[in-house]
């Protein structure tokens, strides 16, 4: 096995450039620690970004599942205020029991519009694109270089 002279390969941990060609008399060695250095580097860089892709995308989903949890709400005292008026109408005939369901119908609506906004809000989340795009970049890059 031929001698490897790594001594001043250690002080040039730079990544490679794809655009420039790899020397000819590079060592399986040098190419080996080249390699390892960036695809270390490549790791680091995408984990970065999925972490702030991800944090982006989970204040839009906590948004999207408050506005899920008030229209809860809002159904609820809907049903509750419902359930009033329809026992108090039984026992008046008529004035007590028409606020009520009107108060109730109120709700109800409120909680329709809640529900709706936090559903589109809850469509709207995606995880990482980014980090998929730059990914799949990577994949045809590393394909490019195999060939």
């Amino acid at each position: 096995m031929a001698d490897v002279d790594l001594s001043n390969r250690a002080a040039d941990t730079t990544p490679l450039d794809p655009t420039k060609p790899l020397e000819a008399d590079a060592s399986l060695g040098d190419l080996l620690s080249r390699l390892t250095t960036d695809f270390s580097g490549l790791v680091s860089t995408q984990v970065e970004l999925a972490k702030v892709e991800i944090k982006e995308e989970v204040a839009q989903a906590g948004k999207g599942a408050g506005l899920l949890t008030g229209s809860g709400l809002a159904a609820y005292l809907g049903v509750a205020l419902l359930s009033f008026a329809a026992a108090w109408g039984l026992d008046e005939v008529m004035p007590a029991a028409v606020a009520f369901l009107l108060v109730a119908l109120a709700w109800l609506a409120i909680a329709a519009v809640l529900y709706t906004t936090g559903r589109k809000q809850l469509k709207t989340v995606r995880v990482a694109p980014q980090t998929k795009a730059a990914i799949k970049e990577d994949v045809q890059w590393a394909k490019q270089q195999k060939n």
